[in-house]
């Protein structure tokens, strides 16, 4: 891609590395799709990376804002399907 990722400089290295990973997911989701239970793993440790709602929604703006990929619909389409199911997006 031709942006940068959000992040915070509060974080460590393998905190930037999971919140990447999850960015990197959500991107996937519009392209090949992404296994639901991997997803939201992804999002779990995102949430303990960043708790903070208001945090949260700031990144997800962000990220939105420079690649187009929405992490909240992704996050709310994988909670509404099953276990095991594929996740796929499509802008």
């Amino acid at each position: 891609m031709d942006f940068s990722y959000p992040i915070s400089y509060d974080w460590s290295t393998d905190e930037i590395v999971d919140v990447i990973a999850l960015f990197e997911a959500v991107e996937l989701t519009y392209s090949k799709g992404v296994e639901r239970d991997q997803l939201l793993s992804l999002y779990r440790r995102f949430k303990e990376i960043v708790p903070g709602k208001a945090e949260e929604r700031n990144l997800a703006n962000e990220y939105e804002e420079l690649s187009g990929f929405s992490v909240y619909r992704t996050i709310k389409k994988a909670k509404d399907m099953n276990p095991g199911e594929q996740v796929k997006m499509s802008k």
